[in-house]
């Protein structure tokens, strides 16, 4: 008999369960305390479910209207299916209409309501039919299998045990770990994937026995079998061909504007990061102009200021946007702010070692957020990746001979961005015009001149070779990474591996984390699925023209960003800040790391080396970003073990 609890009838951003594949009957108690360890995720209420040897739970915050009367876990009528999911779908009419739904008050009808219908009618095909941000368990009594899925970017995270006897599922890697049966067991291969900053294996994480589905895949779990699935592939051969460069600028913003539009439903006020850049100010700005006609309050957006470290300071360009009026904006001192601030709770909450450098900004900004009352947040992350800078079609000009079309990108590039275009050049002209033809005792002479424009600098941070051995590391990056010193060949070729690129579900899955406590949903116009496939699909002279990179952007948003925000090259760097960070607010930690523990680190990396750098950098030296963090990503490594008590 099944046993069902609800508090509240809300959606929200937490689900959590427990399929006993031996057959089993599920303890409520390990149910409870998995709700509890997610009680952060969802402050609304909490639901939960079990029957004999199945239970499924979520924590609850609401979030679009919809959610506000949506009970979770849902049982179907019949009861044969059950379905946990934090998700938000962003083709609700178009499912309408394939479901036969359309009569039933699109107001009304929750986003699990639709998943599920859309699994009763294609299966596990379901996920191919669905657009937007989710993450789903569905037990399914009649086949005595739980299905589960994992958007296509994997914005909402879904980290998974399994066993002979057991499979556990939850959106945080602590509410698994609760459980008796899940032992808390290091993975030295993602310590090693972590420290040489490699993101190519999408499944793994620190715990031995514990996975992530990966983006843009579905699990079937039975009693004899868990089987993997990939639903949906990006097209790199994908082509559109349009007839002017209007037709293209066009085409982008009514994607764009599509794709921040469906990430505009909120039953609460809308809030949106404005850094300055050229991502996140064309989504405030689109946001703005979409909202305006609605009669909503102004926009609240939430920017990182620096009166100290005022070389990271966007302000100019921040101002700019807040100048067009529709918004309300709110800043946050980020150079008064520690990068380790509240360190043992940033590290409760994230579940493991975490990369990003600027994650205490982040905090800051969710922090400013949350106290505005806002609970969805729009975030121009990666819009790099999406539209993509197009840089590599130089390469292919190069390739093709066409010399003058390449100069005039190289010299366009170099003003625009502040690079020098003869050393822009040479990289060009050597390897594809002067290296084929040159005889081989002229070869010399081009390996100097090209030493006279690349700086060999000796690496500042290395494995212990007895761990690479013993991982066989080589091998391993060779098969998740087989491209991984063969430069792409076009700029479609480059375009679509960074968009397959590890670090963005990595990066989604911290941000998330770091978002949950505030009670944030963090959501991203640039991982729009449609956008995506749009700009992929794009010719080069619509990534890069004239050296401007992204130009169909560029174009497309044009009087809807201020010029000075839509002709800038470039944005801020906030190493400096960073690094500010660690040296005013960090020196005596890591002094004593140094000093006294840093030999716990001795079976994963060359300590020595790394007392080296660190020398350099207590001493005032000026490093670059990447020395910095061979000694920020070691040093947080060891912070985390010593955390969790996973020292070595």
């Amino acid at each position: 008999m099944s046993n069902y609890i609800v508090v509240k009838q809300v959606t929200m951003s937490g689900i959590f369960g427990i399929y006993h594949r031996d057959g089993r009957f599920i303890k409520r108690e390990n149910l409870i305390q998995m709700s509890n360890t997610l009680e952060h995720r969802g402050t609304d209420g909490s639901g939960l479910w079990c029957d004999g040897s199945v239970g499924l739970g979520d924590r609850l915050l609401w979030s679009t209207p919809e959610s506000i009367l949506e009970q979770q876990p849902l049982v179907e009528q019949s009861g044969d299916y059950v379905i946990t999911a934090d998700t938000r779908l962003d083709n609700r009419e178009e499912l309408f209409s394939l479901l036969n739904l359309q009569e039933t008050s699109s107001t009304t009808l929750w986003d699990s309501q639709l998943i599920l219908a859309a699994y009763k009618k294609w299966g596990q095909h379901c996920p191919q039919y669905l657009l937007g941000d989710f993450a789903f368990a569905i037990w399914d009594r009649r086949k005595q299998q739980l299905f589960c899925a994992r958007d296509h970017f994997g914005v909402k995270p879904f980290y998974y045990f399994r066993s002979a006897r057991t499979f556990a599922w939850a959106t945080e890697i602590k509410a698994i770990l609760c459980l008796p049966e899940v032992s808390p067991r290091l993975n030295e291969v993602k310590v090693a994937d972590y420290l040489i900053s490699f993101f190519e294996d999408k499944a793994i994480t620190f715990y031995q026995d514990i996975l992530r589905l990966p983006p843009a895949h579905s699990l079937i779990v039975n009693p004899t079998e868990i089987r993997l699935n990939k639903y949906w592939f990006l097209d790199p051969n994908s082509e559109l061909r349009l007839k002017s460069d209007r037709d293209y600028a066009e085409a982008f913003r009514e994607h764009f504007s599509t794709a921040v539009n469906c990430r505009l439903r909120s039953a609460f006020p809308i809030g949106s990061l404005l850094s300055g850049g050229l991502d996140s100010s064309s989504i405030t700005c689109m946001a703005r102009q979409l909202l305006t006609p609605r009669g909503k309050t102004p926009l609240k957006t939430f920017s990182a200021i620096f009166d100290t470290v005022t070389q990271c300071d966007e302000r100019k360009f921040i101002q700019a946007v807040v100048a067009q009026g529709g918004i309300e904006p709110h800043y946050v001192p980020a150079d008064q702010m520690s990068p380790l601030s509240d360190f043992e709770q940033v590290f409760w909450h994230q579940d493991e070692a975490f990369y990003a450098p600027n994650l205490f900004m982040h905090s800051g900004l969710y922090r400013a957020a949350c106290q505005q009352g806002v609970r969805v947040l729009l975030d121009g992350f990666d819009g790099d990746t999406t539209v993509s800078h197009g840089v590599t079609y130089m390469t292919e000009l190069a390739r093709q001979g066409k010399w003058l079309a390449l100069t005039r990108e190289v010299r366009g590039f170099a003003h625009n961005y502040n690079r020098d275009p003869k050393k822009m050049l040479w990289k060009y002209v050597w390897p594809y015009g002067l290296a084929p033809i040159v005889p081989s005792i002229g070869q010399r002479l081009g390996r100097k001149l090209t030493r006279k424009f690349q700086e060999q600098k000796p690496p500042t941070l290395k494995l212990n070779p007895v761990l690479v051995q013993r991982l066989d590391l080589q091998e391993r990056i060779q098969q998740l990474q087989p491209y991984r010193n063969s430069p792409a060949q076009t700029a479609k070729e480059a375009h679509y591996r960074r968009l397959n690129w590890g670090v963005i579900p990595f990066s989604l899955e911290v941000v998330d984390r770091a978002a949950a406590p505030w009670g944030i949903e963090p959501r991203y116009p640039f991982f729009d699925k449609r956008l995506v496939e749009f700009c992929l699909s794009l010719p080069p002279q619509q990534k890069i023209s004239r050296g401007w990179t992204r130009m169909v952007m560029r174009r497309g948003m044009n009087e809807i960003l201020p010029p000075e925000v839509q002709w800038r090259g470039g944005k801020s760097d906030l190493s400096p800040n960073f690094h500010h960070g660690l040296r005013t607010f960090e020196r005596e930690r890591f002094d004593n790391l140094i000093q006294e523990e840093i030999d716990l680190l001795e079976p994963y990396i060359d300590i020595v080396l790394l007392r080296e750098t660190y020398q350099r950098f207590a001493a005032g030296e000026t490093m670059s970003d990447s020395d910095v963090m061979s000694i920020w990503k070691p040093l947080t490594l060891l912070i985390w073990l010593k955390h969790t008590g996973l020292v070595p």
